[in-house]
C-alpha cells in the first residue's frame, strides 16, 4: 500500500508507474483504492463508476476499469456533503458528520472487493488517501491505516521533497502514529526531487536511521506527468502557445473534465483553465462549460463570476460555446428540480443560449456510448454519467446521433452546442474534425498512444531511480 505524508504528494502517479513496471516484469497486477474523493469519475466494464485515477492505474496494468478497484467513491456535492458510491452504485448523500457514522459499515464491501482482486492477480497495488498522520480521523478509517491494519498490508510511505520539509514529513508521521499503525510501514521513498539526488544522501540516511524503515530510493521529478489524465482540475496544464484559444470554465464543483487532457496536448491549441475571478478572454474562439456535480449550484457560481455576461458577449462576437453534461444543462432556458435531486426543490433560470429545458430525475445514466458527430459525420466513443432529461426546439439539431436517435442540441447559428457525452476528445479523428469546424489547426496527435508511451516512460523512470526489487519485496 502506497500512502503519502499528505495530499498531492504523487500517490496516484506512483501507483500508475508501479502498475506498469510490475506488468512489464510479467506480473498480473491490479490497482486498488479503498476510498477516493473525486468528481472526476470513469465508467467501468461492470456498469458502475470509480475515480479516474484508478482508471488510469488500470490502464497501466493492462486492465479494464472495474468497480472493485475503488469500492468507495465520495463525490462532493456541496462544501459539507457528498454523494456516497459503493462498488459503483450510489447509496446515499451525506454530510461529513453523517458519513463518519456510515464509514465503519463500509469496511465489509471494501474488503470484499480487495479479496476478489487478490484472488485474481499476483500483485495488488493500493493507494491511500490524504495522510495517515490525520490521526483525528483514525476511528473507523477505511482509507489508510484502518484498511492496512485490517487487511494486514505492508505500507510504503511517500514524501514530497518539492514541498520542502520532507524529513519532518516522514519522521513526524512515524512519531504521531499509534504504535500498531507505525509498525505497518515497512519502507519509504522520496518523490519529486529536482536537481542532483546525491545532495540529499545525508537526509536520506537520517530518515533510515530515525525510522528504521527500508529506503526504496529518491525519485526525480517526472517532466512528462502532465501528459497523463489528471484526477484534479488543478493538475490540467494551461498552455500559453497555439493559434486557437480555448477556455474552460473551472466550476466550483467541476466534474468529469477529462476532455481537457487531450486539448492541453494539441500543439495548435492555447488552453486556459479559467479560475474564479478571471474574465473570459476576448480572444477565445471556444468556451467550454464542463460537467458539474451540482448544476444549479455551479450555475449560480457562474453568474457570481460575471461569466454569464462574458458568455453573451463572446457569442455576439461570433465565438463558439460547447456545454458538456451539466454545462449543457446550464446553456438552456431553465433547470427544473421538482424533487430536490440537487438540493432544495425548485427551478433555476438557465443562460438561455440554447432553446432547451432540463428536468432533473432520480435515475442516473451511466454507460459507454458509441455516437456519430452530426456536423462531421465522425464516429466516436464517449460516456454518459448524468441525471436529468433535456428537451426543446434546439434538440431538433442534435450534436450527435446514437443508434440513429438524436443526442444533444445545437443553436440555429451552429455556434452553441450541448451534449451529455464525456470523453469525446480522446478520439483523435473526432477531435481533429471538431477542431477543424471551429477553424482550429489539426495535428497528428495520437492521444491514447501518448498516454501509453508516457506510462512506459514513467515505469522506466522508476526502474532507473528506485530500487524496485526492494520495493516489490515488501509485498506479502
Amino acid at each position: 500500500m502506497v500512502q503519502g505524508t499528505g495530499s498531492n504528494v504523487g500517490k496516484s502517479v506512483l501507483v500508475a508507474g508501479l502498475c506498469r513496471a510490475a506488468r512489464n516484469r510479467g506480473l498480473s497486477v491490479a490497482p486498488f483504492k479503498p476510498q477516493n474523493m473525486s468528481n472526476n469519475a470513469a465508467v467501468t466494464v461492470d456498469g458502475g463508476e470509480i475515480g479516474r485515477a484508478q482508471a488510469l492505474q488500470a490502464k497501466a496494468a493492462g486492465l479494464a476499469p472495474h468497480t472493485d478497484m475503488n469500492p468507495v467513491l465520495l463525490k462532493p456535492e456541496s462544501e459539507t456533503g457528498a454523494q456516497i458510491v459503493v462498488q459503483g452504485k450510489r447509496i446515499a448523500t451525506a454530510k461529513a458528520r453523517e458519513y463518519a457514522k456510515i464509514k465503519p459499515t463500509l469496511m465489509a464491501p471494501v474488503l470484499q472487493s480487495f479479496e476478489r482482486l487478490k484472488a485474481a492477480h499476483d500483485l495488488v497495488l493500493i493507494e491511500g488517501a490524504g495522510s495517515p498522520a490525520e490521526v483525528n480521523l483514525r476511528a473507523g478509517d477505511i482509507a489508510n491505516m484502518g484498511f492496512a491494519t485490517t487487511a494486514n498490508v505492508p505500507v510504503l510511505l511517500a514524501g514530497d521533497i518539492d514541498r520542502g520539509g520532507v524529513i519532518a514529513q516522514l519522521v513526524g508521521t512515524q512519531a504521531i502514529l499509534p504504535d500498531q499503525d507505525a509498525a505497518t510501514i515497512r519502507g519509504f521513498l522520496i518523490n519529486k526531487f529536482r536537481g542532483d539526488p546525491s545532495l540529499f544522501d545525508d537526509g536520506y540516511a537520517l530518515i533510515e536511521t530515525r525510522t528504521g524503515w527500508i529506503g526504496c530510493g529518491v525519485l526525480p521529478w517526472f517532466d512528462e506527468a502532465w501528459k497523463l489524465p489528471a484526477e484534479d482540475a488543478l493538475d490540467i496544464r494551461s498552455s500559453d502557445s497555439g493559434e486557437t484559444h480555448i477556455v474552460c470554465l473551472k466550476f466550483s464543483r467541476i466534474a468529469n473534465f477529462d476532455d481537457m487532457d487531450p486539448l492541453a496536448q494539441e500543439p495548435g491549441i492555447r488552453l486556459t483553465m479559467l479560475n474564479a475571478g478571471q474574465p473570459i478572454p476576448g480572444d477565445a474562439q471556444l468556451v467550454i462549460l464542463p460537467g458539474s456535480k451540482s448544476t444549479r449550484a455551479d450555475l449560480a457560481f457562474l453568474r457570481s463570476q460575471g461569466w454569464d455576461i462574458d458568455l453573451a458577449a463572446h457569442h455576439r462576437r461570433g465565438g463558439h460555446i460547447l456545454g458538456l453534461c451539466g454545462g449543457y444543462q446550464m446553456l438552456g432556458r431553465n433547470v427544473q428540480d421538482p424533487d430536490g435531486i440537487e438540493g432544495p426543490a425548485g427551478t433555476a433560470e438557465g443562460l438561455g443560449i440554447l432553446d432547451v429545458t432540463t428536468e432533473m430525475t432520480g435515475d442516473k445514466r451511466l454507460t459507454e456510448t458509441q455516437a456519430t458527430h452530426t456536423g462531421s459525420d465522425t464516429r466516436f466513443t464517449g460516456y454518459e454519467m448524468h441525471k436529468g432529461r433535456t428537451t426543446g426546439a434546439d434538440t431538433a439539431r442534435p450534436f450527435a446521433t446514437i443508434d440513429g436517435r438524436p443526442e444533444g442540441a445545437t443553436s440555429a447559428d451552429g455556434r452553441v452546442m450541448g451534449s451529455y457525452l464525456h470523453g469525446m476528445f480522446r478520439e483523435d479523428a473526432f477531435r481533429a474534425a471538431f477542431l477543424a469546424e471551429i477553424g482550429a489547426p489539426t495535428s497528428t496527435l495520437a492521444y491514447d498512444e501518448t498516454v501509453e508511451t508516457t506510462l512506459d516512460a514513467l515505469a522506466a523512470h522508476m526502474e532507473t531511480h528506485l530500487d524496485l526489487d526492494r520495493l516489490f519485496s515488501l509485498a506479502r
